[in-house]
């Protein structure tokens, strides 16, 4: 039994619901600050491209990303920064966010480090300076112009133009003639520009002044003149245009072992004496996690490589581990990757206060234990389907002495059909056990915009 009474629980729930409606999970600050979600400096500050790097297309089950998520937000959400830098534009960004299990970074530098975002959804907010910076002897319409003039040029998708990025495909075989012609054209013309070549068919014209290396640094600049700069630096990458983050001086590196042959040339012709560059053995968000551990930035096993959290016990247990705990065994015993033993449910079972309160997202109040019953009996109901659970945007604060108020989105990939609830949990330290929680109350609701077929189903 925990320590604090039903009476307080109720009491300090009504004050949680309170907190969660003024700093919903839909409507948080726009952290116009960089990190105001921080009061201090991150612990790391990890900087990731997406495609091919933090998201592996060949693998349709995605498990590298689920192992990177769960690891995140078990040891690192609370105290350090993620940050997306990607080649892709806001358009082509977010169906990406919709097809693959990714978590939501503090800040998202896109289209090849033209425009660099902070929050997230409907409110994110564009960094102004950044883009009054790179207005600096740039002409979008002049670059527009002499590039037309090259047939081998394809403009990409409409959706990867943007106002300082103007973007083609073109063959390998006459990309070097081209950029270095097109280069000189312009700079007659009065541009100052950077003509950037990746994936072996993307050519990116930029301001001089862009590109991801670039806007890293200006973020960095800024982190340093508020006092915030962090601890350490991981950046992550897979192709040419990742060559920049590289060159910052006192960061980490990983090139993950899936990394393109102009990235690789670029590091035999630059870097491979850096001790700080790992090329990994691992692909994509798998050799993230390799570089954690081999530069000894913080944990690096994932909670989702434990496979019995009752033999092995983690250093630093908190809140926040213990939900991505919950989470991953309500996956296990579903998919039937646990044994189906009484013992081990009734344990798992424990963590609840028996007078425990589950709001359902479709607004039905039920006791949490009548819940448990009911998952009991759905043991292997998605053995063999796809189906995985992962938490997103996990922060947790201390409310009383022995109480925690912890908020998080808990996401559900069931076959194709992608779920969301926005959810609040009430628990408290078991003083008669290290290491422990109980759960008193859990509240969920629907995320904006998301339609289930059967929500009548939703079990947690």
């Amino acid at each position: 039994m925990c320590s604090i009474s039903t009476n307080r629980a109720m009491n300090l729930l009504s004050n949680c619901v309170k907190i969660q409606n003024s700093v919903s999970h839909g409507a948080q600050s726009n952290q116009t600050h960089m990190n105001s979600r921080l009061n201090g400096s991150a612990r790391l500050m990890l900087v990731s491209d997406l495609d091919y790097t933090m998201v592996d297309h060949d693998e349709p089950e995605n498990l590298s990303l689920l192992r990177f998520n769960a690891l995140w937000e078990a040891n690192y959400r609370h105290d350090s920064l993620l940050v997306f830098s990607t080649g892709r534009s806001p358009i082509t960004y977010k169906p990406l966010r919709n097809e693959k299990p990714l978590l939501t970074p503090d800040i998202t530098i896109m289209s090849v480090g033209t425009e660099i975002m902070y929050g997230y959804g409907e409110a994110m907010v564009p960094d102004d300076g950044w883009k009054q910076h790179l207005n600096h002897k740039w002409d979008r319409d002049i670059v527009v112009e002499e590039t037309n003039k090259f047939p081998q040029l394809t403009p990409q998708e409409e959706g990867e133009q943007r106002p300082h990025k103007v973007s083609f495909y073109v063959e390998k075989v006459v990309a070097s003639e081209i950029m270095n012609v097109l280069s000189q054209r312009l700079e007659k013309r009065g541009l100052d520009v950077k003509i950037i070549y990746s994936s072996g068919i993307a050519l990116d014209v930029l301001p001089k002044g862009a590109g991801k290396g670039q806007a890293l640094a200006y973020l960095l600049k800024k982190f340093k003149l508020e006092g915030k700069l962090p601890y350490n630096t991981l950046v992550c990458g897979d192709s040419g245009n990742d060559a920049e983050l590289f060159s910052l001086p006192e960061v980490y590196g990983v090139m993950v072992s899936n990394a393109k042959e102009e990235l690789l040339q670029w590091y035999a012709e630059n870097a491979h004496r850096n001790p700080n560059i790992l090329h990994a053995t691992e692909r994509c968000a798998a050799g993230i996690i390799q570089a954690i551990g081999n530069f000894h930035l913080g944990p690096n096993v994932s909670p989702r490589d434990i496979k019995d959290f009752q033999k092995c016990k983690v250093k630093n247990f908190s809140p926040a581990h213990e939900v991505v705990k919950f989470y991953l065994f309500y996956e296990r015993w579903r998919r039937a990757k646990v044994e189906k033993s009484e013992q081990y449910f009734q344990n798992f079972k424990s963590v609840f206060h028996p007078l425990a309160i589950f709001v359902h997202p479709l607004g039905v109040e039920l006791p949490i234990h009548q819940c448990m019953d009911a998952m009991a009996k759905s043991y292997g109901d998605k053995q063999g389907k796809q189906f995985w659970t992962w938490v997103d945007r996990l922060s947790s604060a201390q409310i009383g002495s022995d109480t925690w108020l912890v908020k998080f989105d808990k996401w559900e990939l069931n076959d194709d059909e992608l779920q969301c609830s926005l959810t609040t949990v009430l628990m408290s330290s078991k003083s008669e056990v290290p290491d422990a929680y109980t759960w008193l109350h859990m509240h969920q609701t629907w995320l904006d915009g998301v339609e289930l077929k059967e929500p009548e189903r939703w079990v947690f």
